[in-house]
């Protein structure tokens, strides 16, 4: 392992006066990841809407209607069976907080 300096320079000013409204933005940014009101209640709507049973809105919710469409049609021979309709049932409210986190994050990263 090599050895390196490293430089650290120092504002000469120093930080500026905190305001109120400041501080609540530092708060704000820290609790909501930086990417805003939406971005941090995002996911959680998602998820509230991917709860409703049999419609499967969470997926549309987040633009994958294709989705949506397969899983209603696929709960109808599902729902005959008591094991099989709550296992896609729990994978759409999986899947519906997975992706809207993903877009959240890729929307965050631009």
């Amino acid at each position: 392992m090599a050895s390196g300096e490293l430089a650290v320079t120092m504002d000469p000013k120093g930080p500026g006066r905190a305001s109120p409204l400041g501080v609540m933005r530092a708060i704000w940014n820290e609790l909501s990841g930086g990417i805003g009101p939406w971005g941090a209640l995002r996911p959680v709507f998602s998820t509230l809407l991917a709860m409703i049973p049999f419609l499967y809105l969470g997926q549309h919710f987040n633009r994958q209607h294709k989705k949506g469409a397969w899983w209603f049609i696929l709960q109808l021979p599902l729902i005959l069976t008591i094991v099989l309709w709550p296992l896609i049932y729990i994978w759409s409210i999986i899947d519906s907080w997975w992706v809207s986190n993903g877009i959240v994050s890729r929307s965050s990263a631009r």
